[in-house]
């Protein structure tokens, strides 16, 4: 960098710390200026960093990590955000009665940046309902509808770093922003001038309990008459889930779930996990250790902010009191068992997952004589499909009930889980009978992801650009029979920057960037026929468990097959 840009650079930054409202960020940026100012080069590339551009808003809202700068989750980039969301509401017809409903969860700044945008909701003339305390993402979901909002905002980074925060706005119908709402937001938060001049009101109001329990007596509402004989573990992973989850159990008549201690009470260092994400190898260690320890039957996880649920099982023939007794169920296995469960309940109506999920549902929705629907990913797209009865995604999202949160919702589809597990145990089954069950009537369809977290973006638009370049004749061994850019769009689905391919033998992979964390995401899929349940002539399994081991060798090779066409 010359001496002109670093100078300009620096002029920037001590602009922003005029500005800068929060003693802490000031004080954050003033250490950094002071090391460039010393010659340290990496204080240089960081600072440099910090205000290359401005965070980005857009479907997603915002995410990123917190500090100073306008590249950066902090008090000027939120209240920016906050006036820019107020001017396309009120350019959209919101006038004086319209209210806005602001979340938060529990991570460092969260309840600040909800602050803030009351503050500057109601400064633009509009009101502001703030949720008493950090609470589910769901909750705020059910609250804009409930209540009557013109939008929702709620500020969480969901899973993310510890580091990280961010800012989810959703619209009156209750669903997270989508095109072109995005970019509308986007142009108004651009437009607004210095901080300063940033009207501001007071705090809003906050709501008492009153909605809060409408919210989990409603979930809980939605278990039928049935046995209730389950032991169950529960982490919240240091978030928001504790308390309402514990609630909502006790009210549906299931005992109190074992806790795991060390990650009962909500905590934004989040100091017992690398990751706050159940999907990440090691977060659910301590719930599954605990769950061997105590006898339990099953282990449920929510993220930090509660709108996704994992599970972990026993393994039939295994030691349940030693931790590898256990194994984590896939999303799409648990979006098949709880699209099973509603439908033996008699749920009607469209059954729609995302692109990248496991085409299992449309099997299972169509045997029952449902619609199924594809999306693009995202809850943004399946919370708006009219006529919805069941939604989910593989990353652990499940909407179990659309009448009530157009949204993925991790605690009410963990009490649906809880309630499948309960009646399966009374007869003597689990839920790994249930998916043998499912895979007998449909087929296994086997699903794995190749993940690869980046630390820079080039590698994966490398990645891209060179499937798009050279597009594979052949994955893992498979023919591939069709592949599609979904940049262009289909008939179906607008465009969005992924690569779809299928192949033989019903297999699918689906390449795409993460909208959320610097991540290149490929999700594979296998179909193999169930056979006889009889054991081979040489002692081999039959049957489910033979399906399971060639599955699991077609997956390995088609992972192998697309980080090799990738070059990752």
């Amino acid at each position: 960098m010359s001496t002109t840009d670093t100078s300009a650079l620096i002029a920037s930054a001590r602009d922003w710390m005029a500005e800068d409202p929060d003693p802490r960020t000031r004080a954050e940026l003033a250490d950094v200026l002071a090391a460039v100012e010393a010659g340290d080069p990496a204080a240089l590339a960081d600072l440099a960093d910090r205000f290359d551009g401005t965070l980005e808003f857009g479907t997603a809202g915002l995410r990123g990590a917190l500090g100073p700068g306008p590249n950066r989750m902090n008090r000027v980039v939120v209240s920016r955000a906050a006036a820019g969301l107020a001017a396309y509401l009120r350019d959209h017809g919101a006038g004086p009665g319209a209210a806005v409903v602001v979340g938060y969860d529990a991570r460092r700044d969260s309840d600040v940046f909800a602050r803030d945008t009351a503050e500057i909701v109601t400064g633009a003339g509009l009101r502001a309902y703030v949720l008493p305390r950090p609470l589910p993402t769901p909750l705020l979901a059910y609250a804009v509808r409930e209540l009557g909002a013109v939008a929702g905002v709620m500020v969480t980074a969901s899973h993310n770093p510890p580091e990280d925060n961010g800012y989810k706005v959703y619209l009156g119908d209750g669903c997270q922003i989508v095109p072109p709402a995005d970019a509308e937001i986007s142009a108004r938060i651009a437009a607004v001038g210095a901080f300063a001049d940033v009207p501001r009101g007071d705090a809003g109001t906050v709501l008492d309990d009153e909605l809060v329990d409408r919210y989990l007596d409603t979930v809980a509402a939605l278990a039928g008459d049935g046995p209730r004989d389950l032991r169950v573990v529960y982490t919240p992973l240091h978030g928001v889930g504790g308390v309402p989850v514990r609630q909502v159990l006790e009210t549906a008549g299931f005992d109190e779930p074992s806790v795991v201690p060390e990650q009962e009470e909500p905590d934004g260092t989040f100091p017992t996990v690398a990751f706050p994400n159940p999907e990440e190898p090691g977060a659910m260690d301590a719930a599954i250790a605990l769950a061997a320890r105590t006898g339990a039957d099953l282990v449920v996880a929510n993220d930090p902010d509660a709108d996704r649920c994992a599970a972990a099982v026993p393994v039939p023939g295994a030691d349940a009191g030693d931790p590898a007794g256990w194994r984590m169920l896939r999303g799409d296995e648990v979006g098949a068992l709880l699209a099973t469960h509603l439908l033996d309940r008699g749920a009607a109506g469209i059954f729609a997952c995302s692109i990248v999920s496991s085409s299992l549902l449309g099997r299972i929705a169509e045997a029952a004589g449902q619609p199924h629907l594809e999306t693009l990913t995202g809850f943004k797209w399946i919370g708006r499909v009219e006529g919805l009865a069941f939604g989910y995604e593989e990353a652990l999202g499940y909407c179990v009930d659309p009448g009530s949160v157009r949204d993925k919702d991790g605690v009410s589809a963990l009490l649906m889980l809880c309630e499948q597990a309960a009646a399966l145990k009374a007869e003597g089954r689990t839920l790994l009978d249930a998916l043998d069950d499912i895979a007998r009537t449909h087929g296994l369809h086997a699903t794995d992801q190749l993940s690869v977290r980046v630390a820079d973006l080039q590698v994966i638009r490398d990645a891209m650009a060179r499937l798009r370049a050279t597009p594979p004749t052949e994955l893992g061994g498979l023919e591939v029979l069709t592949a599609e850019d979904l940049a262009q769009g289909t008939a179906d689905l607008p465009p969005t920057d992924g690569l779809r391919y299928r192949l033989a033998d019903g297999a699918r992979v689906i390449v795409r960037p993460s909208g959320t964390e610097p991540k290149i995401k490929c999700y594979l899929e296998v179909v193999v026929p169930v056979e006889d349940e009889d054991a081979g002539p040489d002692g081999d399994a039959g049957g489910v468990a033979a399906a399971r081991i060639v599955a699991a060798q077609r997956l390995d090779a088609l992972k192998l097959g697309v980080k090799a066409a990738a070059g990752l």
